[in-house]
Parts: structure tokens; sequence; C-alpha cells
């Protein structure tokens, strides 16, 4: 279990369970972007790895995090909860976002420029109880 009081700034205190004012769209946008920096975070510290882009877009789609790996170029897909009453994070990647997910690497890999290098899809799992982490699953090389 990892614990992070604040990550990049955003502070699960910003999180309540019901903001007054906020929509459901909103709250779920702050929560995936805290995940977000929770992932990058760990992926950084605890995998060595260095990321090369956050919350990039095209028209296919986004990619959370692009990492790299020693050699490895990393798509990684962040799913973040707060609660298990939906299922845990990773049960949200269905297959046909891991099919987006290879699109869209090549895509950003074809659009920066970088040549014949080893690609990875990886997962990474972030769930929350009162804006605290309780788990993180880093899961390599899916699809």
């Amino acid at each position: 279990m990892i614990q992070h009081p604040r990550v990049h700034g955003i502070s699960p205190g910003k999180l309540p369970e019901r903001p007054l004012g906020l929509t459901d769209t909103l709250r779920r946008n702050r929560l995936g972007a805290y995940g977000e920096a929770i992932a990058a975070s760990y992926l950084t510290r605890e995998a060595g790895m260095l990321v090369l882009e956050r919350n990039w877009r095209c028209s296919h789609g986004e990619l959370d995090l692009v990492l790299r790996d020693g050699r490895v170029l990393v798509a990684c897909e962040v799913k973040t909860r707060a609660g298990l009453s939906k299922g845990a994070p990773l049960e949200a990647v269905t297959p046909a976002k891991l099919e987006r997910i290879k699109i869209l690497i090549e895509t950003w890999r074809g659009q920066h420029g970088i040549g014949a290098r080893e690609l990875r899809i990886d997962l990474v799992g972030v769930l929350l109880s009162h804006g605290a982490i309780t788990r993180i699953d880093h899961v390599r090389g899916v699809g």
C-alpha cells in the first residue's frame, strides 16, 4: 500500500464525496486527473520510467500517459475509483479500449518521429478511500 497525501499539487481533500456545485462530470474529471498524477508519480518513482507526455489527444482519442521504460515506449491507461461500488479500477478497461490504445500509441510515435522501438501497453488502477490511496495496481504488457 502506497500513501501519498499530496501528488503534484492535487490534494485528496479537494475530492469530497458530494462537492456542492460540482457536476458529476467535473467530479469524475478531477478524480481522473488526481489518479493520473498518482500513476505518473508511481511509475517514475517506483518503476523508474520517464513521462514523455500526459493527456495526449488526437482525432482517435486520448492517451493518459506516454512513458519510456528503458528503450521501450509505453502507453499507460489509468483508471481511478473512489470505491469498489462500480468494480475495481482495471475492470473498466475493455478489449475495445486496448485496441484504441494500440492505434493511439502508433499515431503518437508517428507524429513524434520515433522509429522502430518496442511498444508496450500498461495499465494502472488507483483505488481511493476518502481521498487517500488504498491501492495502486500496475499491470505491464497487456493487449
